[in-house]
């Protein structure tokens, strides 16, 4: 069964296992904790996931940011990020939301059910109309997913697509 669930220090082992393998940056999608230490992770990146969260200790210019992780029962299979609101850089950037499924579990219909998980969330916690996304043009697999959950495409320039979805 896929479930969405936030990032949490009961399940820090499994979260690790995860985060430490996704690429710093794979499709817009950045990880600052690729190949870390379980001790930093444990210290320092679920601290930040979790605080971000609560709109605590954000760096400038940041807005508060759930960290999601995409289970299939007992294991995580992907992770999501919703921004809580539009900040000027958002709004013509990466926007309310960003995911990444991993390698070995793409192409299975994880990210389209992930994104719909998320997306309730996303309509009861943003204050704006839309929900903003970006994706890479190259990136096909994450338009169709985005097409799929009722996005469609505001505007585009040379690398980039600017999608929105109706709350």
């Amino acid at each position: 069964m896929l479930y969405l669930k936030e990032a949490n220090f009961e399940d820090a082992e499994k979260e690790y296992l995860f985060v430490k393998d996704i690429p710093s940056y794979e499709n817009s999608f950045t990880n600052d904790w690729y190949n870390v230490s379980y001790d930093d992770f444990i210290n320092k990146a679920l601290k930040q996931m979790i605080s971000s969260s609560e709109g605590e200790n954000l760096p400038d210019g940041y807005v508060p940011e759930t960290f999601f992780f995409l289970w299939n029962d007992d294991e995580i299979i992907g992770q999501f990020r919703l921004r809580h609101y539009l900040c000027e850089s958002l709004k013509s950037g990466s926007g309310h939301i960003g995911y990444f499924i991993g390698k070995d579990f793409r192409g299975r219909g994880y990210a389209k059910e992930g994104l719909r998980l998320l997306l309730e969330v996303a309509r009861k916690t943003i204050p704006e109309d839309e929900i903003y996304l970006r994706v890479d043009k190259e990136n096909t697999a994450s338009l169709k997913v985005i097409l799929s959950n009722g996005g469609y495409i505001a505007e585009e320039d040379n690398e980039k697509y600017y999608i929105r979805i109706k709350k």
